[in-house]
């Protein structure tokens, strides 16, 4: 009996030991993480003590087939309504605008299309009408080109607390890759009484405009690529005619017809829209150049400044050419100042301009106006009224202004007042 009660006894302790190294590992495998664990971590030196990352000391992700922005700095178009959503003016780098924060402009919503089954007829007054798949397009000689695309009713206001993307964030700048349509045209044989070209979109609305067959073959071009990639759905994929200098309408997104004409066809989108009123009555029709325009992108809304040297940044830009350029005045118009213009200065694109300067801390209020290489000067609200008796519309271009508050805040200027 005791040799028996002798056994368990020695069993029991060996389970126990068992037990007991079990934990002991447990414990030194717990250790060993949070040894790991904390010596990947640095302390931050601010006054809050804040624990963080350093991220030199641990994996990060992997490769992938998309790139992606930081979460940190992800910015985003400005909706407006169902139909319209501007850039972020704001927030750009440099004059280039991504191709998912180029402004968005529909009239029937964002048609779906595949581009095996899309063609694009091109006929009226050639000699040899034909259908185009993209695949036929890509056949011809390619070009690319910098331009921006603006819509003419780009200008909005009515209270402070605006930024330069909601003031006119219509209006974008890409890298535009296609066909030249000279070169289309060439090949089809246009015959002598062509004068226009009407332009027709697949979306639901049908969008078509009637465009001077002589612009149009300077420097219109059949567009299948956008900053080294495929056109976006947005923005008219698979193809769409881009003329730099013109109002974005005529620029057809989902081109699916062009027919050569000898006059204008007169449709819906240049009778009853995109017209615009001026004086005794009068309506302009078929003003399809943009004028000189240009807004200052910082210092403005919601931004907050500190006394001192600041560099005003803003972009500026001319459906005529070249802006040759942009004036600012620090002092809500006394005097002004030429800011330097950031090249390269490109015909019919936005361009950078910059100035530098240091704030005493006063109230005051800075504005900008372009000039472009035809001698024309972006006017002012009032001006534009009194030119035309009326307060808004397209090919509305005056001079922004933003108000800077002692405080350092800083809004949208009253644009009758300046």
């Amino acid at each position: 009996m005791s040799a028996e009660r002798e056994h368990f006894r020695q069993i029991r302790n060996l389970v126990r030991w068992l037990m007991a190294a079990v934990v002991f590992f447990l414990i030194l495998a717990v250790g060993f993480a949070v040894y790991q664990h904390t010596s990947n971590q640095v302390i931050e030196p601010d006054f809050d003590s804040k624990i963080v990352v350093d991220p030199s000391k641990v994996q990060g992700a992997p490769s992938s087939e998309v790139g992606y922005r930081s979460k940190f700095d992800s910015p985003k178009r400005i909706a407006t309504y169902e139909t319209a959503s501007r850039t972020p003016l704001e927030d750009l780098q440099g004059t280039i605008t991504p191709s998912d924060l180029h402004f968005e402009r529909h009239h029937a919503g964002i048609p779906e299309i595949d581009p095996s089954q899309h063609e694009l007829l091109i006929h009226g007054l050639v000699e040899k009408p034909i259908r185009l798949k993209l695949s036929d397009l890509k056949k011809y000689p390619s070009v690319s080109r910098i331009c921006f695309i603006e819509c003419s009713g780009n200008f909005r206001y009515g209270k402070r607390e605006m930024t330069p993307g909601e003031v006119c964030g219509l209006t974008s700048q890409s890298e535009w890759t296609g066909v030249l349509l000279s070169t289309v045209l060439r090949d089809l044989g246009v015959k002598p009484e062509a004068k226009w070209l009407l332009a027709e979109g697949a979306d639901g609305a049908l969008m078509a405009r009637s465009v001077p067959l002589q612009e149009a073959l300077t420097e219109a071009i059949i567009a299948y690529g956008q900053n080294g990639e495929a056109i976006r759905p947005q923005q008219g994929y698979p193809m769409r005619l881009v003329i730099p200098g013109f109002e974005g309408n005529t620029q057809i997104k989902w081109l699916r017809r062009i027919e050569v004409t000898d006059e204008p066809v007169m449709t819906r989108e240049e009778t009853s829209k995109y017209t615009e009123k001026v004086k005794d009555g009068n309506i302009r029709m078929f003003s399809l150049v943009m004028d000189a325009r240009s807004i200052i992108t910082y210092p403005a809304y919601p931004k907050k400044i500190e006394k001192g040297w600041q560099e005003l940044r803003g972009i500026a830009w001319s459906g005529r050419g070249k802006v040759t350029k942009v004036l600012v005045s620090v002092n809500n118009g006394k005097t002004w100042q030429e800011a330097h213009l950031q090249g390269p200065v490109l015909e019919k694109a936005h361009t950078a301009f910059k100035f530098m300067w240091n704030w005493d801390g006063k109230p005051t209020r800075v504005l900008s106006k372009a000039i472009d290489e035809t001698g024309y000067e972006q006017p002012t609200y009032n001006q534009l009224v009194e030119a035309r008796e009326s307060k808004g519309g397209y090919h509305f271009n005056p001079v922004v202004g933003w108000d800077v508050e002692k405080s350092g805040e800083v809004y949208l200027a009253d644009i009758k007042d300046i």
